[in-house]
C-alpha cells in the first residue's frame, strides 16, 4: 500500500446471467454474492462482493464495492483443506465459520507434534511471542516441517502440553491458527452427539 492509500478496486466484468438479469429488470442493483455463500435467502451483507446497476434500458452502468465483505477461503485462492481441521481454521479465519468448529474437529483428530530428540513436544514461540508447540493435522503440512514427530489422539497431547502454552495448528498450511489449550480440554470432555 502506498501513502496515498489503497487503489480503487476495478469493477468486474458481469457474468452472462446478470447481464440477462438487467436486461430483465432495469433500474435495479444486481448482487454478486462470495462464491462460498451457500444459505437460503439472500445473503449476508458479509457475503456480498459488491453489486452491479442497470439503467432503465437494462444495460449494467455501475459497480459499487461491498466495504462489508469478507472473502471467503475459495475467493481468497487458499487450497483446499487437507481436512476437517483445515476447513475449520480457513472458515474461522474468513468469518464463514465459528472458531469452535476448529476445536470440535481438533479434538476429534489424531495429529502430529513435533519432538526432541528425547521425545518432547518441540516448544516454539508464534510471531506475536506467544509460547506454542507446533501441531499437524495433516500429513500434507507436516511434510513442509521436515522435523521428527509423532502421531497421537488430541486427547494424549494435552497431558504432553508444557504449561503456558498453546497449541499452533498446521504452521506450514495457507492459514494457521493459535488455539488456547484450554477450549481443547472442555471439548474433550464433552460427550459426543
Amino acid at each position: 500500500m502506498s501513502e496515498s492509500g489503497p487503489a480503487a478496486p476495478m469493477a468486474p466484468a458481469p457474468p452472462e446471467e446478470f447481464v440477462e438479469a438487467a436486461r430483465l429488470a432495469p433500474g435495479h442493483w444486481l448482487y454478486l454474492s462470495d462464491p462460498a455463500w451457500r444459505g437460503e435467502g439472500p445473503p449476508p451483507e458479509w457475503a456480498v462482493v459488491g453489486q452491479w446497476r442497470s439503467d432503465s434500458r437494462g444495460e449494467i452502468v455501475e459497480w459499487q464495492d461491498n466495504a462489508e465483505y469478507r472473502p471467503s477461503p475459495e475467493a481468497r485462492g487458499w487450497p483446499e483443506p487437507a481436512d476437517a481441521v483445515d476447513r475449520a481454521i480457513q472458515l474461522a479465519t474468513t468469518g464463514y465459520g465459528p472458531a469452535e468448529d476448529v476445536t470440535a474437529a481438533l479434538a476429534a483428530a489424531e495429529v502430529a507434534v513435533l519432538v526432541t530428540a528425547d521425545g518432547e513436544p518441540v516448544s516454539a514461540s508464534a510471531p506475536d511471542g506467544t509460547p506454542v508447540v507446533p501441531v499437524y493435522t495433516s500429513p500434507h503440512h507436516l511434510r513442509a516441517a521436515g522435523l521428527g514427530f509423532e502421531r497421537l489422539p488430541a486427547l494424549d497431547l494435552l497431558a504432553r502440553i508444557p504449561p503456558g502454552h498453546s497449541l499452533c495448528l498446521n504452521s506450514s498450511a495457507a492459514v494457521s491458527m493459535v488455539l488456547a489449550t484450554d477450549g481443547l480440554a472442555e471439548a474433550l470432555d464433552e460427550p459426543a452427539p
